[in-house]
């Protein structure tokens, strides 16, 4: 059990700063993450190493999103946004601890919805029924997210600094420090024309 710990706490850790973006926080996420793990492994088919990963990193989202849930008080919009802008960032410019601190900066609906579509791939409708929202108040939290999440970004490559929050100094970012899954995803997402 150790070993597991060892070997998948950095990629835990990454998942729960996704949704959870201060530190302390994050932690209770993975610690309560890998407490289900190791009270549910005998029940786990093992079919390889992805498979293992897969599962435990899907314990680690789920726990992430219940503590969002409980702890705050996340307001959801059906309106859906102006247009976003059509010109897409150059997100592989951007490296992924950076990624990480802009998703972490992002209001916590947009955040959740965010990962939920881009790093789950869930549908709107799933992840309606998942928050007990509407499907068009995911729709709308997604162009929220994607437009703010691109105008970060821009504003990153154009002054080459971030411009930090206050309440983002106790983020940080762990897993692997050339997370390309993250940089493609977030590429993807940012291209992406349709919404639904």
């Amino acid at each position: 059990m150790h070993r597991l710990y060892d070997r998948y706490v950095g990629y835990a850790m990454a998942v729960a700063l996704r949704y959870v973006p201060l530190r302390d926080d994050a932690e209770d996420v993975v610690q309560d993450s890998f407490v289900k793990v190791f009270s549910s492994i005998a029940h786990f088919e093992f079919r390889g190493e992805g498979s293992l990963k897969g599962w435990l990193l899907r314990i680690v989202a789920n726990e992430a999103v219940g503590f969002m849930r409980k702890q705050s008080r996340i307001t959801f919009v059906d309106d859906i946004p102006d247009a976003v802008e059509e010109e897409t960032p150059e997100v592989d410019r951007v490296p992924p601890e950076e990624l990480t601190r802009m998703i972490g900066e992002l209001p916590d609906g947009y955040r959740l919805v965010l990962n939920m579509f881009v790093f789950e791939q869930l549908s709107h409708k799933e992840i309606a029924e998942r928050l007990g929202i509407k499907e068009s108040s995911s729709a709308s939290q997604f162009l929220r997210a994607k437009k703010l999440l691109g105008k970060k970004i821009k504003d990153y490559l154009e002054n080459g600094s971030p411009q930090k929050s206050a309440n983002t100094s106790s983020l940080i970012a762990m897993g692997d420090p050339s997370d390309k899954p993250l940089n493609d995803s977030l590429n993807n997402f940012l291209n992406e024309k349709k919404y639904e």
